[in-house]
């Protein structure tokens, strides 16, 4: 009796195998949402996104770095109640360039769109985005400040200046037409994401202006006025930095296939270290009446302390270490850029004594010595996985 009722639900165990499964298929649009410390706006910007977008396919991906004010945790705990909302955290990696690439890699969405998490973007231009994309022969559509329509808001004229000083940076990137190549507001193609994003320099905080350097072809785009809005909770994250990071995003894009534009950046905060170095030479030595080699020691200090705290602010923007880590970081540094000077003595010395000119021999010691310190404080002591 077992044995034939068995073998009577074999046939419908197979029938069952051979049923057609449903499909789900994945959002038309996906919107990442770059965030640190944005604990107090992430709901508040779903609610918008669901008052201007009630119907459709889409999705929301709040591309987290780690937050400290428990960003995340918000986000997953709508994630909870809403299926369309991801979360992606992010430990040990910050940039909002990388983190909106990491969330346009992250989705299937054939339309991509970028928002800031503050609220001051009219989310109210993403169904009109959408719409041009899906109707017009264009790859790319972008919320302007300075387009019919836009303005500023409550922008200070400090800030109203650094944003025209880096539009003008920008033209070197960019169409001539494209009036807010700054703007971090816009929406695009997958497939003109892809063609870019293998290209891509990912740094610092201005996707925009990185996705038109790097695209094969010129960009095919239309731009839409809004208004800038005002912070409703939360602080900016626009600073001095900020304006390194465009700078070093544009020099990148100019040089970076012959030198990699951190070398650059490292080898301009070595200059200054000299200038450091002198500076405190000369105190010691002349006003603190030191000996000289004692100043001298006191100055090698001084600038290579110098040289790691400016690169571990800006070079190295994106794997800052802090608290102890900045001390492990400060050790293996001075320690990297001892033995640099120890090459570039050497080798000076060497060719000096070969009868080469003592300009050419100290240049290849400088050269030597600052691919050495590049190389491996890179590798140490800001070397920590990044993915």
């Amino acid at each position: 009796m077992d044995l034939a009722a068995s073998n009577s639900r074999e046939p419908t165990r197979l029938d069952d195998r051979r049923a057609p499964v449903p499909s789900f298929p994945g959002p038309e649009l996906s919107i990442i949402v770059p965030t640190f410390n944005e604990h107090d706006n992430v709901a508040e910007l779903l609610r918008r996104l669901r008052l201007c977008l009630p119907h459709g396919s889409w999705e929301v991906i709040f591309v987290d770095d780690d937050s400290p004010d428990g960003t995340a945790e918000r986000v997953r705990a709508l994630a909870a109640e809403d299926s369309r909302v991801r979360c992606i955290q992010r430990v040990g990696r910050r940039g909002l360039a990388s983190a909106c690439v990491e969330g346009m890699l992250s989705t299937s969405a054939a339309y991509l769109a970028v928002i800031d998490a503050d609220l001051q973007h009219d989310e109210r231009l993403l169904p009109r985005m959408l719409e041009a994309l899906r109707q017009e022969e264009i790859d790319i559509v972008v919320g302007s400040r300075y387009a019919a329509g836009g303005d500023l808001g409550d922008w200070d004229a400090r800030r109203a200046r650094l944003s025209r000083l880096a539009t003008r940076l920008s033209r070197t990137l960019v169409p001539a037409q494209l009036t807010d190549p700054m703007s971090g507001f816009f929406m695009i193609r997958r497939e003109a994401f892809m063609d870019s994003q293998r290209h891509l320099s990912s740094i610092g905080f201005k996707i925009l202006a990185d996705l038109f350097a790097s695209s094969p072809r010129a960009l095919r785009f239309r731009e839409l006025g809004y208004i800038f809005g005002t912070r409703q909770a939360g602080e900016s994250k626009f600073d001095s930095a900020s304006a390194w990071d465009y700078a070093m995003l544009v020099l990148d894009k100019l040089v970076g296939r012959w030198l990699p534009v951190r070398f650059i950046a490292f080898s301009l905060v070595g200059a200054l270290g000299v200038v450091v170095h002198f500076a405190v030479l000369s105190v010691a030595f002349q006003v603190l009446r030191s000996s000289f080699v004692a100043s001298q020691a006191i100055a090698i200090g001084c600038a290579m302390t110098f040289n790691f705290a400016v690169n571990n602010l800006l070079t190295y923007r994106d794997r800052r270490l802090r608290g102890l880590r900045w001390l492990r970081g400060w050790l293996t540094f001075m320690l990297a850029c001892s033995l640099g000077a120890l090459m570039n003595l050497g080798l000076a010395a060497s060719l000096y004594r070969a009868d080469h000119a003592w300009p050419l021999a100290a240049l290849c010691g400088i050269l030597v010595g600052a691919i050495w310190n590049y190389v491996a404080t890179t590798l140490t002591t800001w070397g920590r996985p990044r993915g």
